[in-house]
């Protein structure tokens, strides 16, 4: 192939990708089905812009090898330990049960042999990683119990491709396979060649990082990263293993060393290319004129293997004593078949247990399956999600506390850990169901409920309270709700948290007490750990604070009175003022009143001075 030849391809799937991806992006329906569509558009089945997908398939398998690799970095062995039951009790389990139950399905539907039904089935029960962990990252439900099980299974069905593609060499048909070495002998070469992973891992990758680390190349890093992944991917190769495990194996090695986050980083621009490109040439493959001749099988199978996969996901996550909510969630969100499956149909394909038209079929259901996920997690919503309702979690009630705090987040809870040290007995509020859950179980009695409301804050007892603490986050809070607090509740001192100096400035004016901006005294702390660790003079450190805190003052005054976040920029301090003012510091610089540490910039509130 030529270079015109090359460049003509690539400009065409990757523009194809991005056209597809950004408007099933915009569908909801997520970047996966994007390329897997433009592939099918692009390829010889439908405008035939480009062929050779075998040829690029081959490459673009990368992507699933930097991958694994990823998803290696993210589980050093001790976390891997601590999840070993969800990995190895509730992984199994779904693998095993799943595939079992839609070779069965296959059998009974497609009247094939067991062999063909069971190469068929088992890859059909893996889900797909590159689908599911985008969509739990963007939920904000990655790191959560539900998002860790659902990554554990991911995990397992990762990891159980080696005794598929095992099990696939064991019934081949192929005489070139049927010469090669036993099954048994195939799984001792691999617990072999993963010991010799973790060994280079550990007494020649780390020590090759910590002297690229030291020399600063970023560069060498991105050389470095790719040479880990391609060698250990080739290590496993030659051995007729799996490259996508040497490559896990590679990065779980690498889990828990410093440059974990930097290799990460190097390596994911690769992998979302590479797997993009490896699912654009799988839509090339896929043979429309075969699907377009059983579209009642494909459809149907797909309908099987959804209903199928999500119900023993569910009743198994029952088992494990999840909710029948998070049970569902997590049915749903498996319920499909995964990128594994097109690279065991075309180790089945090479092994002569199936052929082209039941690889193309079966590619297709995978397919289809992918493309309801996201419909079913959106129709469902209304039953996975637990109903926000106050009859649910107990509303607050007067139970003559001194103080109120409104939400208890971070902020709120540090907050109200120091109001009870001091022995002032607090009432909290929030409207966070999972938050009050997990509260509850650390001792913390929240009740439930939106504390702007006038009418809730006289029901927790507000009219009594000396304090009234509004620890939310965001910019909810304004001078007329404030004001309308205030009026409701003279007798308490009110005081408020704000995002920023925006929010701040929406409470011009108002009776609030005092205002902490929540990051501002967090920040002049750690200014002044790093001047300390420089051998600053404490006394010099305290006079630039005090700048700071002085010049902090003036914009907040200045901007009050224009209305303008604008206003006063020239009080900014700058790299352009360093050497005045380091001489100014050295000599007679202002200082602030004694009072200053105890009256910060924030406190602006109607009488008060800035």
């Amino acid at each position: 192939m030529g270079d015109g030849s090359m460049l003509r391809d690539g400009v065409v799937m990757l523009g194809a990708g991005l056209v597809f991806v950004i408007l099933f992006r915009r569908l909801g329906l997520g970047a996966t089905l994007g390329f897997l569509v433009a592939g099918a558009m692009i390829g010889p089945q439908a405008f035939h812009l480009i062929g050779d997908a075998e040829g690029k398939i081959g490459v673009a398998e990368l992507g699933i090898t930097l991958l694994l690799f990823i998803v290696g970095l993210e589980l050093n062995p001790s976390r891997l330990w601590k999840m070993k039951q969800d990995i190895f009790a509730l992984g199994a389990l779904q693998v095993v049960i799943c595939g079992l139950a839609v070779a069965a399905i296959v059998h009974w539907i497609g009247n094939t042999t067991w062999a063909a039904a069971l190469v068929l089935g088992l890859p059909l029960a893996l889900s797909s990683t590159a689908q599911v962990l985008p969509m739990l990252q963007s939920a904000g439900r990655l790191r959560t119990p539900f998002g860790e099980r659902a990554f554990a299974i991911l995990l397992f069905q990762d990891l159980s491709i080696i005794p598929l593609i095992t099990l696939v060499t064991i019934l081949s048909r192929n005489p070139a396979d049927m010469g090669g070495p036993p099954g048994w002998l195939l799984f001792i070469e691999t617990v072999l060649a993963i010991g010799g992973l973790i060994l280079i891992g550990r007494y020649l990758l780390r020590p090759l990082f910590r002297v690229i680390g030291n020399l600063g190349e970023r560069e060498m890093f991105v050389f470095a990263a790719l040479f880990t992944v391609i060698a250990a991917a080739a290590l496993m190769e030659i051995l007729h293993l799996s490259t996508a495990l040497g490559a896990f194996v590679a990065g779980v090695m690498l889990a828990d060393s410093p440059y974990r986050h930097e290799l990460e980083a190097d390596d994911e621009p690769f992998r979302s290319i590479l797997l993009g490109l490896f699912f654009l040439a799988v839509g090339m493959m896929l043979n429309l004129h075969v699907i377009a001749e059983k579209p009642f099988f494909v459809i149907g199978m797909a309908i099987a293997l959804i209903a199928t996969k999500a119900a023993i996901v569910m009743g198994i996550g029952l088992l494990f004593k999840m909710n029948w909510r998070g049970a569902l969630a997590l049915g749903l969100l498996l319920s499909q078949g995964g990128e594994f499956g097109f690279v065991l149909f075309a180790q089945a394909e090479r092994a002569m247990l199936i052929d082209g038209q039941a690889v193309s079929i079966f590619s297709a259901v995978i397919t289809l399956s992918m493309a309801t996920t996201p419909f079913l997690m959106m129709v469902t919503r209304k039953f996975r999600e637990a109903p926000i309702a106050t009859g649910e979690r107990e509303g607050p009630k007067a139970d003559g506390a001194n103080a109120l705090i409104i939400g208890y987040g971070r902020f709120g809870q540090s907050v109200a850990q120091m109001l009870i040290a001091a022995g002032v007995p607090v009432t909290l509020i929030d409207t966070d169901i999972e938050m009050i859950d997990v509260a509850a179980e650390f001792g913390a009695k929240v009740y439930y409920g939106d504390g702007t409301r006038m009418d809730l804050l006289r029901q927790a007892g507000a009219h009594d309270a000396e304090l009234i603490l509004f620890c939310i986050d965001g910019d909810q809070l304004d001078a007329e709700l404030i004001e309308g607090v205030h009026e409701a509740f003279p007798q308490a001192s009110i005081f408020a948290r704000t995002y920023d100096r925006r929010a701040l400035l929406k409470l011009k004016g108002s009776a609030v007490s005092g205002v902490v901006r929540e990051v501002m005294e967090s920040a002049v702390k750690m200014g002044r750990m790093a001047l300390q660790a420089l051998d600053v003079d404490g006394e010099q450190i305290d006079r630039a604070e005090d700048m700071y805190r002085a010049r902090d003052r003036e914009r907040l005054s200045a901007q009050f009175e224009a209305g303008d976040l604008r206003a006063a920029r020239d009080r900014i301090i700058t790299n352009d003022e360093r050497e005045i003012l380091g001489a100014a510091t050295d000599r007679d610089a202002p200082r602030l009143p004694a009072t200053a540490d105890a009256a910060p910039a924030e406190e602006l509130g109607r009488g008060q001075e800035p």
